[in-house]
């Protein structure tokens, strides 16, 4: 059961995939009440309370990690949410977008409730409540990535700065997984020179920078860094969230082997699948709005074939 995604709650259609049959999962769910898709009353991303959004996701994870192989993991995106309650004005204001546009959203006013131990203006920290929930719910949480939007969607504050990033979280299923690091090594700007060993340490004539110890030898490549600078690059005709493929590319590289099977349990408009297939792995996957359905094969239809010298 491979390059195939089901429609529905992926709370039920994540229970139809063959168990550890994926390599990994790499995934953005909706953020938290920020914008109502339509449709569903039922949305993850619209409960009533932070607590609940959180133990949706859990649930989620949880059948996530069922199909997983016993050493897969999970490449999580998660974003964060301001609480704007305003007694009498509907509470989180939240947007609205129809199901395969870009139209501006408008404030949807569903929701009055006023949250305990929330504050006007303050930051929920979703991400890393998810993070800590994840773990006590047996994922092993190996790493927390810093994703720099060079980009960012301009904001009208005065009295913060403008938010340039979000979270993206390794997790493991167990302690030991796949992790190919020198799939993803980052090249070395700089030559550190060669090493005195008089002295013991690398030194650097000529750029001004002190020597460094404990390396034996010059590289060319280096570990990838966790801050990863990758620019927003919306698709025509895709929702108002897409993925950057530039993002889930070094996940599916460092996180998978050619063939292997990719998971993401909210599709949307299929970039997971497009990266994984561009990088001759499988898919599976799932996306509530049905709709959704034709978009993605259009961009799947889009990648160029290989021919046989190009393998």
């Amino acid at each position: 059961m491979v390059d195939l995604i089901l429609f529905g709650d992926c709370k039920e259609t994540l229970k139809q995939f063959p168990r550890k049959s994926a390599q990994m999962c790499v995934t953005s769910p909706p953020y938290y009440g920020l914008r109502d898709y339509g449709g569903e009353t039922d949305q993850i991303g619209q409960e009533d309370t932070p607590e609940q959004f959180i133990d949706n996701l859990v649930s989620v994870f949880r059948e996530v990690r069922d199909v997983l192989k016993d050493d897969g993991v999970l490449w999580l995106n998660i974003g964060d949410s301001y609480y704007n309650y305003r007694p009498g004005t509907g509470g989180l204001p939240k947007q609205t977008v129809s199901k395969t546009n870009q139209d501006l959203p408008t404030q949807c006013n569903r929701r009055a409730n006023k949250i305990d131990g929330l504050k006007e203006k303050d930051l929920i920290g979703i991400p890393w409540m998810l993070a800590f929930a994840l773990r006590a719910d047996g994922w092993y949480l190996r790493q927390d990535i810093i994703w720099h939007k060079p980009n960012p969607m301009p904001e009208s504050v005065k009295d913060r700065c403008t938010k340039s990033h979000e979270y993206i979280f390794l997790l493991s299923k167990n302690k030991n997984y796949y992790y190919d690091n020198e799939a993803i090594k980052e090249p070395v700007k700089q030559d550190w020179g060669t090493r005195d060993r008089t002295k013991g340490k690398y030194h650097n004539p000529g750029t001004g920078l002190a020597p460094h110890s404990g390396l034996s030898k010059s590289y060319d490549r280096k570990n990838k860094r966790s801050v990863w600078s990758v620019t927003n690059k919306p698709y025509k005709g895709a929702h108002f969230a897409c993925f950057p493929p530039d993002l889930i590319e070094p996940c599916i590289l460092a996180g998978s082997r050619k063939g292997d099977v990719i998971l993401d349990p909210f599709m949307g408009s299929g970039t997971t699948a497009m990266v994984a297939k561009q990088h001759d792995r499988s898919y599976i996957g799932c996306e509530l709005h049905e709709d959704y359905g034709s978009l993605i094969q259009k961009r799947l239809k889009a990648i160029p074939t290989k021919l046989p010298f190009d393998m």
